[in-house]
């Protein structure tokens, strides 16, 4: 995108989709969300581990642009996550894929769930586990 703002035969703006700036003028977080907003449509959206790019704070931008995305359109979105921020949309249905089979799934029985909420209540207990020599 950079290099066709320089090709004569290119016609307008390369960034018109993302504010007229350059994505690499922006954290990784925000030209994710930046790329989200201007790509959603209408239809099957898949989405594998879009935490990876996020923190937390951004993990919720997120999901106010998915609900945004949701009241405004026909979507379903579709996504692989260890995230339990993302988790918590409402009315999602959470799938584990851990077992034998594709089961459903509360948010509070998830591994990710219970590792997030034990490490922060308790972080010198779960760490004292950790190091622990067996």
């Amino acid at each position: 995108m950079e290099e066709r703002g320089e090709d004569p035969d290119f016609k307008g703006s390369a960034f018109a989709r993302y504010g007229d700036r350059s994505l690499y003028e922006r954290s990784h977080g925000e030209a994710f969300l930046e790329v989200f907003a201007a790509w959603m449509q209408p239809g099957i959206v898949l989405m594998d581990e879009p935490e990876a790019a996020l923190s937390p704070q951004r993990q919720l931008a997120l999901l106010v642009q998915m609900a945004e995305l949701c009241k405004r359109r026909d979507v379903q979105l579709i996504i692989a996550t260890h995230s339990p921020i993302l988790m918590t949309f409402p009315e999602a249905t959470l799938l584990s894929f851990d077992g034998a089979a594709i089961a459903p799934v509360e948010l509070r029985d998830t591994a990710h769930y219970q590792i997030t909420r034990q490490i922060l209540e308790d972080p010198a207990a779960y760490w004292r586990h950790l190091l622990a020599d067996d």
